[in-house]
């Protein structure tokens, strides 16, 4: 099993920059896939990107194009989630999950991890 701490989240004004990280503790990291997820005040949970355990492969939502990087230090058992130019629809408790996955494999869906973090707040005020 692995255990997953998500930090980072606040509040930022529009255009502004935060870095969220998902540290873990447990098994090994590398062997673990890891998506970030978000869910808006009345809205159902939606992917966000993704980095594979090798951390050589990474994905993100369209609404995120040009605006976040992931990546992952395995030797910290850490993946961030770096986000740009935030916008208030960004607004979103974030939660990091991990897959067994040691290989170069994303995945997108939220039914496909297995641990969750608890979630961190990320409040963009207009």
């Amino acid at each position: 099993q692995v255990q997953l701490a998500e930090s980072g989240g606040g509040l930022v004004q529009a255009g502004g920059s935060l870095r969220l990280s998902c540290a873990a503790a447990g098994h090994t990291f590398s062997t673990y896939a890891v998506g970030w997820f978000r869910q808006a005040p009345g809205k159902e949970r939606e992917f966000v990107g993704a980095c594979s355990g090798r951390g050589d492969n990474t994905r993100h939502a369209e609404s995120m194009e040009g605006r976040c990087t992931i990546s992952r230090d395995n030797a910290k058992k850490t993946v961030y989630l770096q986000m740009n130019n935030l916008k208030p629809d960004d607004t979103a408790v974030y939660y990091c999950a991990a897959k067994l996955s040691s290989g170069s494999w994303v995945w997108l869906e939220e039914n496909e991890y297995d641990y969750w973090g608890q979630g961190t707040l990320v409040t963009v005020s207009s």
